[in-house]
């Protein structure tokens, strides 16, 4: 793919490594950010990023081909229409969200070649200074086109993240929200209540004795709470179900404890180790 510009709105971790990743393949003759701050301007320029940044609008889209919204998903319908008057009448219009349903909702009513994605990839680490050039790479990234989508549009966004290494996987944006809420939103949202179960409770010294288990699987809580709140609201349903499903989880196992069933104990600690082994051998 050779796209004379892209344009990338929101320049932190993951528009940050989409632009390295771009650079890298040659997958633009220019690519652009959008930022919000003075600063960001030469915080992306001098992490290699971007060719130029901008905190202007008009000049950050101008005769771009594929624009990627790369902000928290509050801001997207928002960013929609300042971006909009701007545009190219053929430019493609993309996002890396992790909620689906209510950015296309919003967005595709405001821009008409807007196809909506999702690269399965990222880190608890923000800002452009952690972005990579290999963090796509053999990730799956889903695409969620509706019945108003462009089709060539579609195929376009499809073969630009598969240009950077991704796979790729067509869902509705409803459905991926169901299914990120289970696997994506509920273990943020897990480590984050650990997290203030752990260390804001009355057991005082316990913060002395978390160790490498403690650490591995709180990693996620150190998210960013403004984006983390805007996921939340926007998937709030999916979430509240996965979260449902988990007290039961919780609430079976705190019944084998008070009642002492070794049994019922073995079977929880074996089955969670046989589903994750088994879902691990499908990895490979």
């Amino acid at each position: 793919m050779d796209f004379p510009k892209i344009t990338l709105v929101g320049v932190g971790l993951l528009g940050g490594s989409v632009g390295l990743a771009v650079k890298r393949r040659g997958l633009a003759r220019c690519v652009a950010g959008l930022v919000r701050r003075e600063e960001s301007i030469a915080e992306c320029i001098d992490a290699g990023v971007v060719d130029m940044a901008t905190l202007d609008p008009a000049e950050a889209v101008d005769e771009a081909a594929l624009v990627i919204l790369c902000t928290q998903v509050g801001q997207m319908g928002e960013l929609a229409e300042q971006l909009k008057p701007h545009l190219a009448d053929k430019a493609i219009v993309t996002d890396v969200g992790s909620v689906k349903a209510d950015v296309v909702t919003t967005v595709e009513s405001v821009l008409p070649r807007f196809v909506g994605s999702h690269p399965l990839a990222g880190s608890e680490k923000t800002g452009v200074a952690n972005a990579r050039a290999d963090l796509l790479v053999n990730a799956l990234c889903t695409v969620t086109p509706t019945e108003r989508s462009d089709k060539e549009a579609v195929e376009s966004v499809e073969k630009f993240w598969q240009a950077l290494g991704s796979r790729t996987a067509r869902l509705s944006p409803e459905e991926h929200d169901l299914v990120v809420a289970r696997t994506s939103h509920l273990p943020h949202i897990l480590a984050t209540a650990l997290v203030r179960c752990v260390l804001s409770g009355e057991e005082g010294r316990a913060a002395e004795f978390c160790a490498t288990g403690f650490l591995d699987t709180t990693r996620l809580a150190d998210g960013a709470a403004p984006m983390w709140r805007d996921i939340a609201l926007a998937n709030s349903k999916a979430i509240a179900a996965a979260v449902s499903d988990l007290q039961e989880e919780l609430d079976g196992l705190r019944v084998a404890l008070e009642a002492e069933d070794a049994e019922a104990l073995e079977s929880f600690f074996d089955e969670g180790r046989r589903l994750r082994a088994d879902w691990l051998q499908g990895r490979k």
